[in-house]
């Protein structure tokens, strides 16, 4: 009887020494419902908790509207790219001495390679949404959709500065979402991911929104690659993602972001992992972006980008005694160009942008991406700190190059863009060195085209004829590969020599 007094006692001291804790550390005043099934009590009860404003039958932990209304308008996507890959070679050393060629030797197979991601479906019509990286190199996109029809797709556009990618279907009455406004997102606020990971059909996962405006530089490194390879100038990158802990693995990207009402607040885009897979850290577009880039590209074939005309510095406790600012946040203008839009509006160095169009840009991701919501020619209005104080600039948004035009997509030459080449002309002097009549030099091979992709020309060689057809010059080399494409020939043979070596070279190629 005495050992169970002493354990009553003990349990009862054990319990007030807790409840005592639990008030000094203020938990009593927090209560979180998480999961209704969770709550006992009434329903108004519960509802007193958690306000869940204008959410169409959204009781607190219930994601079945949003998932409902979501999941019908995402589709799986397949991409089939077809590459050549070479067969064992003879190292180059007995090539040369044999007289090896690729004409005989070496010559490449075709491989299919499959890859997989999701999409969004963004009009009844049938124009969907996804990454770039998932359409990117594709032969053939096949399309699924939520009811297991499935259609093949046409890429409508792509930017890979966003890494975003518009294809459509031939349908009508699709099921689809609306956009909200991504500007109204709150960190803490629950979200949706809604896509096909690992080739699973239909896939929903709940989280809330860990960030926003995060800059992970995923973009920035894989589009300088992408220039590099195809000798091109492009728009910088834009990254202002939004950051959430819904689990998103391979096979989600270009998959959709909800919030409980259904709608599309972002474009699921990458993640951060050690090893590949969901370690609760994923990144998706967000909508005001998505917005304008479907946009553009649907309505314009590709991306109207707006330039303000500066050098941006985001204000840190770091650099605010070095630019001795009159406030700790904002972007800092280090450098306005002479003929950029922020110069003509009176704009000056020294200035800090605290706002554009009513939103705070207090990093550079939220600056760039307010920007890169804007066309050439259209108002923004930017508040700035000029020494402590206040003013507000209305700023028309120039293109690329100086103007306020939109800039019509280039028609490039298909042929010679797929050959991925750059020749340049042989002076005199040059052709009597090298120990040739006539050619052009290769000067440059990119590594998306098909010359690195089929063949093994480097660098410095020199054509001399393309088929049967002499060549002397770039305006020689590109007539007579224009002329086998619009001849229908399904292949070219393109010959020439290599510096100090006397024997000729001939490389077979597909058109």
């Amino acid at each position: 009887m005495k050992n169970n007094l002493k354990i009553v006692l003990i349990a009862v001291l054990s319990s007030v020494a807790t409840l005592a804790a639990y008030k000094m550390l203020g938990f009593e005043e927090k209560a979180v419902v998480l999961n209704e099934s969770s709550y006992v009590g009434s329903s108004d009860s519960a509802a007193k908790l958690v306000n869940f404003a204008n959410l169409p039958s959204a009781a607190p932990g219930d994601f079945t509207y949003a998932a409902g209304t979501s999941a019908p308008a995402v589709v799986h996507i397949k991409a089939t790219s077809v590459r050549a890959v070479r067969q064992q070679r003879l190292p180059s050393i007995f090539e040369d001495f044999f007289g090896f060629d690729d004409q005989y030797f070496g010559q490449p197979r075709n491989q299919q390679q499959q890859s997989s991601g999701s999409g969004v479906i963004i009009s009844e019509d049938g124009y969907i949404v996804t990454n770039n990286h998932v359409v990117e190199g594709a032969d053939e996109l096949e399309v699924a959709t939520y009811d297991k029809r499935s259609y093949t797709a046409e890429v409508v556009g792509v930017d890979p500065s966003t890494d975003l990618a518009v294809i459509r279907i031939k349908e009508k009455n699709l099921p689809h979402l609306s956009f909200a406004n991504s500007d109204d997102v709150k960190v803490g606020e629950w979200v949706l991911a809604v896509g096909n990971p690992f080739n699973l059909e239909s896939t929903v996962t709940a989280g809330i929104v860990s960030a926003i405006g995060r800059d992970i530089s995923i973009l920035a490194r894989s589009y300088q690659e992408r220039l590099q390879r195809e000798g091109v100038q492009g728009d910088s990158p834009i990254e202002s993602f939004i950051q959430t802990d819904a689990a998103v693995n391979p096979g989600n990207s270009g998959g959709a972001l909800v919030n409980l009402r259904g709608e599309l607040i972002g474009i699921n885009t990458a993640i951060a992992s050690p090893n590949g897979a969901y370690a609760g850290y994923a990144f998706a577009v967000p909508s005001g972006i998505v917005k304008k880039v479907t946009t553009d590209l649907i309505k314009f074939g590709n991306v109207q980008r707006g330039y303000l005309g500066i050098q941006p510095v985001e204000l840190n406790s770091k650099n605010v005694a070095e630019y001795k600012t009159k406030v700790s946040e904002g972007i800092y203008v280090n450098v306005v160009t002479e003929d950029g839009a922020a110069n003509a509006a009176g704009i000056e160095p020294g200035d800090v942008i605290k706002e554009i169009d009513g939103i705070e840009t207090k990093s550079e991701p939220k600056f760039r991406e307010m920007i890169g919501r804007k066309r050439p020619g259209e108002k923004l209005k930017v508040v700035v700190d000029r020494d402590g104080k206040e003013k507000t600039f209305n700023v028309t948004l120039r293109n690329r190059e100086g103007g306020k035009s939109i800039i019509k997509k280039p028609e490039a030459n298909s042929a010679m863009a797929k050959m991925g080449v750059k020749v340049k002309d042989l002076s005199n002097s040059e052709k009597e060195s090298l120990g040739v009549r006539n050619g052009v030099q290769v000067e440059k091979i990119f590594p998306a085209g098909t010359i690195a992709r089929d063949t093994d020309i480097r660098e410095g060689f020199i054509i001399t004829r393309v088929g049967s057809v002499r060549v002397d010059s770039e305006k020689d080399f590109t007539e007579a590969i224009e002329a086998a494409v619009n001849n229908n020939e399904d292949g070219i043979l393109i010959c020439g020599v290599y510096e100090n070596m006397s024997r000729n070279f001939c490389y077979g190629l597909t058109l």
